[in-house]
């Protein structure tokens, strides 16, 4: 039998915060929280954001002394406001001033050719035609005649079409939580993100080495787009026009595989598989099927998946507009029936399966740390829920690129059935609900209620519950089913759906008959969802839907395949892992930063390796790594 990924930590951060303990999730149903939870999350973005902090049992915000719950009180507001969709702040860019370059051809006025003046070290070489130069009054000056006109680029500024985003909490730099040394912005969010989830397994990195052995844990974790800012590629194609140079640091950390490299290099010093899949907007769900099938397969005990996107650029949204994909003010001032002088609501500009304008962009990044079953259990790990499936389709034949096909119907059959294989008919049709991909565009809209409706009237679904959390933290491209998982993984936590609240009502266009969309925050027990289907589009024809199965069907399944007896002993050794990650939260929400990050540390050369024909033993790693390679053609071979 397959082992069985048990998702064991999480973390992360979005638009509504830090993902480890729950926070980001309870942002986005703030509403229905209780008071002490509401408390709680309120002082996870003080923290995150650097406005609170504990020193020597001194509580300071602000930098002042502070009473705790008076400051909270105080702040919840601003804290509110400073998180998910709103207006783009400059601490990114100005989108009221953007810069460009005006291209245009400077002629003299008059008879004469044009004569201007340069510093001889700014003459280009070699020289365009047309131009005679003679010395000027100084060496370090030429004069120089034109006898045709000049192409010259003119710096000037434009305002922005699109002035909403789901921006990171304001305040929060995770470039300042390490030696980040001019790293894109991607790649920060990566080293904070993957540092969350390690930090919050609860159990300590260096014991879980000592434990399995190196090729038996894989890393898989990327960006759908590279690193587009000026540290990464951006930097790297824009240098020159702009009169700069090309560092030695762009190209190479600009790849789209550079998060696992990070995580790989400076967090975990992981020798295991490494590496990511590419595919647009449903990156982290081919990412997760490729560190579920190394569980599955038992090649691996251990997975770390994850997806960083920092997409927040001008070039990027001018990108997306130019495809008529983004909402842009005036398409949301038509929607409101606004007047051009009147503000759009930006709080409510990502509009999934209502009338809408388009999608909004977002920054985040997403990390899961999974174990196969018996490690799970072995080392008392914390137990969130189980991945079932993950199912990739491809969409055929297509005349646009951009256009949605088949594929997404084969991909959430599967994950249907893939589901009623485990919690049976009744099940899927009772207790399972649907993370919608649900971008805010009109194309969307249509096309995948949909399919999500065939398929419900297939399986006999009279009403399957429909959510989407793009509403709260927006689409962050590759890392957006990150985003997706941790509203699922919170919802057993806490047993509230997020309803779908920045719409009025559903669309005309949108096939609801056999689907139940959620317009507000549904509230249950946990226990009454045993599995969610997660389902993710991605530009080019890359659909992926995953099964994931609840926390507490998933130690149902443990019980059955290890018995009563494992489970008490898993009960008793996960209470000081519980400590720990508890400890680990309470410590970030006291403003006490944890983020991992070793740069040329216990770096390790051919002198640390012994090998035999059989077997490699690594310094300072007990479990050794096997050279007794499993022949899978063994009968073809003589």
């Amino acid at each position: 039998m397959a082992k069985l990924p048990v998702i064991t930590a999480m973390g992360g951060v979005n638009a509504a915060g830090r993902t480890s303990g729950h926070h980001s999730y309870r942002r986005m149903i703030f509403d229905s929280l209780s008071q002490s939870q509401a408390q709680l999350t309120a002082q996870s973005l003080a923290a995150l954001t650097n406005r609170l902090k504990q020193d020597n049992n001194q509580w300071l915000g602000l930098g002042e002394p502070v009473n705790l719950e008076e400051f909270i009180a105080q702040q919840r507001s601003p804290l509110l406001e400073a998180t998910l969709i709103r207006k783009l702040e400059h601490n990114l860019f100005d989108p009221a001033q953007l810069p460009i370059n005006q291209r245009t051809r400077v002629q003299s006025a008059f008879d004469n050719p044009l004569q201007i003046k340069l510093r001889t070290k700014d003459l280009p070489s070699p020289l365009p035609s047309g131009w005679d130069v003679q010395p000027g009054n100084d060496e370090k000056h030429v004069n120089v005649t034109l006898t045709d006109h000049l192409e010259v680029l003119l710096p000037t500024t434009r305002a922005a079409d699109v002035n909403s985003a789901y921006q990171l909490p304001s305040g929060f730099d995770p470039a300042a939580l390490y030696a980040s040394r001019n790293h894109p912005r991607g790649l920060q969010l990566t080293v904070f993100a993957a540092s969350d989830a390690i930090n919050s397994l609860g159990i300590d990195w260096d014991a879980i080495r000592q434990y399995i052995a190196p090729d038996q844990i894989s890393v898989y974790a990327g960006s759908g787009m590279g690193q587009l800012d000026y540290n990464g590629y951006g930097g790297m194609l824009q240098a020159r026009l702009l009169g700069k140079k090309v560092t030695s640091k762009q190209l190479p950390l600009g790849y789209a595989e550079m998060p696992a490299d990070f995580v790989n290099a400076y967090l975990l010093g992981n020798l295991g598989t490494t590496g990511t899949n590419i595919a647009a907007c449903a990156t982290f769900l081919y990412n997760l099927r490729q560190g579920i099938r190394d569980i599955q397969a038992g090649t691996h005990r251990l997975v770390i998946v994850g997806n960083s996107e920092a997409p927040l650029m001008p070039e990027v949204f001018e990108g997306f507009s130019t495809m008529g994909a983004l909402a842009d003010d005036n398409s949301l001032r038509k929607i409101d029936g606004l007047s051009a002088d009147e503000l759009p609501d930006f709080r409510r500009a990502c509009r999934p399966f209502g009338y809408n304008a388009g999608f909004t962009l977002a920054e985040s990044a997403q990390f899961l740390v999974l174990m196969d079953d018996e490690l799970a259990l072995e080392l008392g790990a914390n137990i969130l829920g189980a991945v079932n499936d993950v199912f990739i389709n491809a969409d055929g034949f297509k005349k646009s690129i951009a256009s949605p096909g088949l594929g997404n119907y084969l991909s959430v059959a599967k994950a249907a059935s893939a589901t009623r294989n485990i919690i049976g008919d009744k099940g899927l049709r009772e207790r399972s609900y649907v993370q919608a991909h649900g971008t805010g565009t009109l194309q969307n809209r249509q096309t995948e209620s949909h399919i999500l409706n065939h398929i419900a009237q297939t399986f006999g679904i009279e009403s399957w519950p429909v959510t989407a959390v793009k509403a709260y933290v927006g689409h962050s491209l590759a890392t957006s089913a990150g985003d997706q998982m941790v509203s699922t993984l919170g919802f057993w936590a806490d047993g509230i759906l997020p309803g779908i609240t920045t719409i009025d009502g559903i669309a005309d266009d949108v096939y609801d008959s056999h689907l139940d969309f959620l317009l507000q925050h549904r509230q249950m027990s946990s226990t009454d969802i045993d599995a969610t289907i997660i389902n993710s589009k991605g530009f080019g024809g890359n659909n992926a839907s995953a099964s994931i199965l609840a926390p507490h069907l998933t130690l149902a399944m443990l019980e059955k395949r290890h018995g009563k007896d494992a489970l008490k002993k898993y009960q008793a050794v996960n209470e000081s892992v519980r400590e720990q990650s508890a400890e680990y939260d309470a410590a970030m929400c006291a403003g006490h930063n944890r983020t991992i990050y070793h740069f040329d540390n216990n770096v390790l050369g051919s002198e640390a390796i012994e090998m035999t024909d059989k077997r490699i033993t690594i310094k300072n790693i007990k479990p050794e790594v096997s050279l007794n390679v499993k022949n899978l053609y063994e009968d073809m071979c003589d």
